[in-house]
């Protein structure tokens, strides 16, 4: 108590029904008129892509709709050209998480030299941001990795599909348009992966030894909602209640995890590195596993999780649950099940192994724990 500590949590954010409605009178307050639309390849094909630039006319809008799969660092540099192309004054980022992760970093390479990812945290010499960057507003579409309220960009390299980290502050949102209506549209599968990689952040991010007690109060009612509400989106996907609630933990989970998270996120890194899984699949495929050797670590905190997820105050019983909430939104199976091999646990544990998640994981890791995990979920 005696370390002095500092908090942030700034983001804008305009939540509820028809959010979306908002942005071009948002924009055209702060005198911006040259958005370019950064969106993915299968939302540009959709009407909700078409609503939107409905609601941006009398403005001179653009899109970028090169962001498919894993967000690569190729991507964020032809969006960037596509930026200084149209003579952009802002980006609206519009889509799910790899959408997102994008559209935040695309002003930053649009006014900046250099490649993105000599941006990276991690480059040995990495590029400061030097100059204000673009006003940048963000719509998710999916209520999973939280990108929408992040300070940071997950970009993967082009040929290796590591994920390098972009951070800064400045990458924050000048406002948020967080609407439930957009994620009416995700299909079951989609609903359940992202809304249990909302669900693991919350999970991780309150299990994380790192103190912050703003965060834990915030990744515990995160819980709660996600708890209370994925399995009715999921199977009951025009619940606007439900979409609200997972939209929000979403965000939660994504303002908690400052505490970062854990080897669950490890595990799931390494799994897309290698074997190209969803992220949310690749969390609920392992949360289970690591969590069980994890609560010898924290009892206490997962008899407050479970309490959280409506089980009382008995943390054992927090893991079951998870397993059987798995199986009802269509998340079980193996490793196996979803095309890993014996021949990737070299490759998956030295990822896992490298990876800074775990570093604020309950329990130290080494790689042959990470060898258990993943023998354990094949």
């Amino acid at each position: 108590m005696h370390t002095l500590h500092s908090f942030s949590f700034p983001t804008a954010i305009r939540f509820g029904l028809g959010a979306r409605r908002e942005v071009a009178q948002h924009l055209r307050e702060r005198g911006l008129s040259r958005p370019l639309v950064v969106t993915d390849r299968a939302l540009a094909a959709l009407p909700l892509l078409s609503e939107l630039m409905q609601y941006l006319q009398g403005l001179h809008a653009a899109v970028f709709s090169g962001v498919h799969g894993n967000p690569t660092a190729s991507q964020v540099m032809e969006g960037a050209a596509a930026f200084r192309a149209h003579r952009a004054d802002c980006v609206v980022g519009f889509g799910g998480g790899a959408t997102l992760d994008v559209a935040k970093v695309v002003g930053l390479a649009a006014t900046h030299e250099g490649d993105i990812l000599e941006y990276a945290w991690d480059h040995p010499q990495v590029r400061p941001i030097t100059r204000a960057l673009p006003w940048f507003v963000a719509l998710p579409t999916t209520a999973g990795t939280g990108s929408e309220v992040g300070r940071s960009a997950v970009i993967s390299e082009d040929d290796t599909q590591l994920k390098r980290v972009v951070f800064s502050p400045r990458l924050l949102a000048g406002q948020v348009f967080a609407d439930p209506e957009l994620t009416l549209g995700l299909p079951p599968q989609v609903t359940a992966a992202t809304g249990m990689d909302a669900l693991t952040h919350n999970i991780e991010s309150y299990l994380s030894p790192a103190w912050h007690p703003l965060c834990d109060g915030i990744a515990l009612e995160g819980t709660r909602l996600a708890a209370g509400a994925l399995e009715r989106a999921v199977h009951q996907p025009r619940d606007l209640a439900a979409r609200g609630d997972m939209l929000m933990a979403s965000m939660m989970g994504a303002i908690a995890f400052q505490k970062d998270l854990g080897a669950v996120h490890a595990c799931a890194h390494a799994l897309g590195a290698v074997r190209g899984l969803h992220h949310g699949l690749a969390n609920a495929l392992m949360i289970d596993t690591v969590l069980a050797w994890n609560h010898e670590a924290a009892p206490h905190k997962f008899d407050e999780l479970a309490h959280a997820c409506g089980l009382g105050a008995d943390g054992a019983a927090l893991v079951p649950w998870l397993r059987a909430l798995k199986a009802r939104v269509g998340l079980d199976g193996t490793l196996a099940d979803h095309g890993v091999t014996r021949s990737d646990l070299p490759r998956l544990v030295d990822v896992a192994a490298r990876d800074i998640c775990h570093k604020t994981n309950p329990r130290p890791c080494t790689p042959a724990d990470f060898q258990r995990f993943f023998e354990a979920a094949l």
